[in-house]
């Protein structure tokens, strides 16, 4: 059974052992993030110490007041194409205003219990956009995994990849050598050992024999970016005016969107590894809380982790300790070595981004959706597409639209409108559909079962479905509504259109209505319009009122014999 923890529930009866646990698998994580996050800072377009500043603060944060116990936060790949739009069409200090804004954002969010509507987001949509990031995060790496000089990086997916073919001639043939041994070293680390992080080592290989044969011919990090600093990041507000906030809030939203549909997700993650739940509410108050102090000190936008929190469950990982742990760990890294880190080749940089754009490529999920050849195929591959060749906002936007408007259509085509008849072969005369023929069918009375929502994208053919069907304007129309579950304004509409067109000439039963649908009939006075007396508990009950209803000269002769009355009903003599 899962308990509701709150702050200090999380750590109850925490011990020694669990303790060491937890320093095990926040050491093996913050070891892993450091090189994550300085190649999502230079992905992003920014300073690489940027990336470690925010694995340091919002790594602790998100760890102490995020709700799942095993989350760990800090830069991630699917904010790289985000991140580094936003520097190249605005700038860093607005970067930081972004990523604050959106922390309030993502604040407010859990404040308001806005947690639990990642699950209204259909996953065609998160593989599509996900998929499309990973596409866009490979693509921006070719450049120093090449070494190709003279790239002016452009706004659009096509123009970048025009841009690399016009200055493919300037491969650096030290930068390619160095980007192959990183990533070979990273691949053979992970296949044969696996509990070794392989981005560190293949980083550490590399750099190591780049140095001592060719270190005058690749870039690196220093040549790049300047030496990386050993201080701790300086606290400093970045230039908040309302011009900038109503030039950011548009930014700030998508980052916020993206955050909180990462975070969630890895907090879904964690929950499946290891039988837990975690609190979504909460999970976005400590995304919200880390990414609105994260920029103070320089750091870019922040969300949950979904590899890195995987790696720390499986290093044994207890409680928030390890995350925290995991902060201080990347802080201390950064204050004894952050010097050697200036010597790192870009070049061993863009391998470690490829195989993180690789493994969130979802690529199994993907095809096996493509394979499907259905409506959430075409979702997956509009919002795939979208993602690469416009930008993340759209795709979201426009997946989730087609999304809406295909699950429409599909509960649309899900409403039952068929005419029945009692089956006197069963005990309880049950009324069934197949009962009705062009023999067997009564003329005065029509019988209809409906079964399903009766909404804006089903009402109208409800409506024509009975109009077209009614055979010779009978007397009484029973709708038989105990399978209608939902009733919206313009299916009441519709309907109230039946019982008014019909109730000119006849009357309209009512038969086994759920509650929503009632209230709502109610509410718009199409229950008074009816009278009480003509909604029935029961189909038997609404057949013997018809019946009484009936014109009885009709009956005589009629060979339907659609109830058991009819045999009384149409023998003159036996009348």
């Amino acid at each position: 059974m899962h308990r509701k923890w709150g702050f200090t529930g999380r750590y109850r009866d925490y011990s020694l052992k669990n303790l060491q646990k937890d320093l095990l698998a926040g050491l093996t994580v913050g070891v892993i993030a450091i090189p994550l996050g300085m190649a999502f800072a230079i992905a992003s377009g920014v300073k690489p110490e940027y990336g470690i500043y925010t694995t340091i603060i919002a790594g602790i944060l998100i760890a102490l007041f995020g709700g799942s116990k095993y989350q760990i936060g800090g830069p991630t790949g699917a904010f790289v194409p985000i991140l580094f739009g936003i520097v190249m069409s605005y700038g860093y200090e607005n970067l930081l205003i972004a990523g604050f804004l959106a922390g309030f954002i993502l604040l407010f969010m859990g404040m308001f219990k806005l947690g639990s509507l990642i699950k209204f987001i259909p996953k065609p949509v998160t593989v599509g956009f996900t998929s499309g990031i990973a596409v866009t995060i490979f693509e921006g790496q070719i450049t120093n995994f090449l070494g190709l000089t003279g790239i002016k990086h452009q706004e659009t997916f096509i123009e970048n990849v025009q841009e690399l073919a016009m200055h493919l001639d300037t491969v650096n043939v030290y930068s390619s050598l160095t980007a192959v041994i990183c990533l070979i070293t990273i691949l053979y680390t992970q296949k044969k050992f696996p509990k070794i992080p392989g981005p560190l080592i293949g980083l550490t290989v590399s750099t190591v024999i780049a140095s001592l044969f060719f270190s005058d011919q690749v870039a690196t990090i220093g040549s790049a970016y300047g030496e990386i600093p050993n201080t701790l990041p300086h606290f400093h507000i970045p230039d908040i005016t309302f011009a900038r906030i109503e030039q950011m809030i548009a930014p700030a939203f998508v980052i916020a969107m993206l955050g909180s549909i990462e975070s969630l997700l890895s907090a879904v993650v964690a929950d499946g590894m290891t039988k837990s739940k975690h609190n979504s509410n909460r999970e976005l108050i400590g995304q919200g809380i880390a990414n609105i102090i994260t920029p103070l000190f320089g750091g870019i936008p922040a969300t949950g982790a979904i590899a890195r929190t995987a790696t720390n469950i499986k290093n044994g990982a207890v409680s928030p300790f390890s995350g925290i742990i995991h902060g201080v760990i990347v802080l201390l890294i950064l204050v004894v070595f952050a010097p050697l880190a200036s010597t790192i080749p870009l070049a061993s940089m863009a391998p470690i981004l490829m195989v993180v754009a690789w493994n969130m490529s979802e690529r199994k999920v993907f095809f096996q959706l493509v394979r499907l050849r259905n409506a959430d195929a075409l979702v997956l591959i509009v919002t795939f597409l979208l993602t690469i060749f416009m930008d993340l906002t759209v795709a979201v936007e426009v997946g989730l639209l087609l999304a809406l408007l295909l699950f429409v259509k599909r509960m649309s085509e899900s409403l039952i409108t068929v005419k029945a008849l009692p089956n006197p072969n069963h005990k309880g005369n049950k009324v069934e559909t197949q009962m009705v023929t062009d023999i067997h069918d009564c003329p005065q009375i029509n019988i209809y079962n409906i079964e399903g929502p009766l909404f804006f994208g089903a009402a109208q053919t409800f409506e024509q479905t009975i109009m077209n069907t009614i055979n010779l304007t009978p007397e009484v129309l029973i709708l038989r509504m105990n399978k209608v579950p939902f009733i919206d304004t313009t299916g009441e509409s519709y309907l109230s259109t039946i019982v008014h067109d019909f109730s000119r000439h006849g009357m309209v039963l009512i038969v086994g209505i759920t509650q929503q649908p009632k209230n709502l009939l109610t509410k718009t006075g199409l229950t008074d319009f009816l009278g009480e007396n003509h909604f029935f508990e029961h189909t038997g009950d609404a057949i013997t009122f018809a019946l009484q209803q009936v014109n009885e000269n009709k009956c005589l002769g009629c060979k339907h014999f659609a109830f058991r009355e009819c045999t009384a009903l149409s023998n003159p003599i036996q009348k």
